[in-house]
């Protein structure tokens, strides 16, 4: 083998398509354009919402309430799941070891859905009612951060 013979394989280079070079070319003139309008022009790109001048739909649908720009996303743990994984105290490294949930940085919120036979202390975000009364049922303490 030599460098000199090296070539590229079969049908790997293609030579690229030269617009507006003249008839001969079958994309002369006018570069496979068409004649007049916005289309024959450089920067003749629609939006993604056109929709041929009909109503975009997004101006279509009602709008009603308030949306958050920055919502509070909690990661949810459930006091049945801390009744089969936890033990004595409960907090956001304690959950991420057991498998609970993912992230340390993001807020976290207990629900109510099942019943506790043990006693847990528990440091979290947020928590619901049921969840509260469920804990302190058990005789667990519930404390938010």
């Amino acid at each position: 083998m030599n460098l000199a013979t090296l070539k590229p394989a079969k049908g790997s280079k293609k030579t690229s398509i030269r617009k507006g070079r003249g008839p001969g070319s079958n994309l002369g003139k006018t570069s496979g354009r068409g004649q007049k309008g916005a289309g024959s022009r450089k920067s003749s790109g629609i939006s993604a919402g056109f929709e041929g001048g009909q109503q975009p739909l997004q101006r279509r649908l009602p709008k009603r309430g308030f949306n958050s720009m920055n919502p509070k996303i909690f990661q949810v743990v459930k006091i049945q799941d801390m009744e089969k994984k936890c033990e004595g105290n409960v907090t956001a490294k304690e959950l991420k070891l057991v498998g609970l949930v993912s992230s340390l940085i993001k807020p976290i919120k207990i629900l109510g859905p099942g019943s506790l036979s043990k006693a847990l202390n528990v440091k979290v975000n947020a928590y619901s009612a049921s969840a509260k009364k469920a804990i302190e049922a058990a005789e667990g303490t519930v404390e938010a951060i």
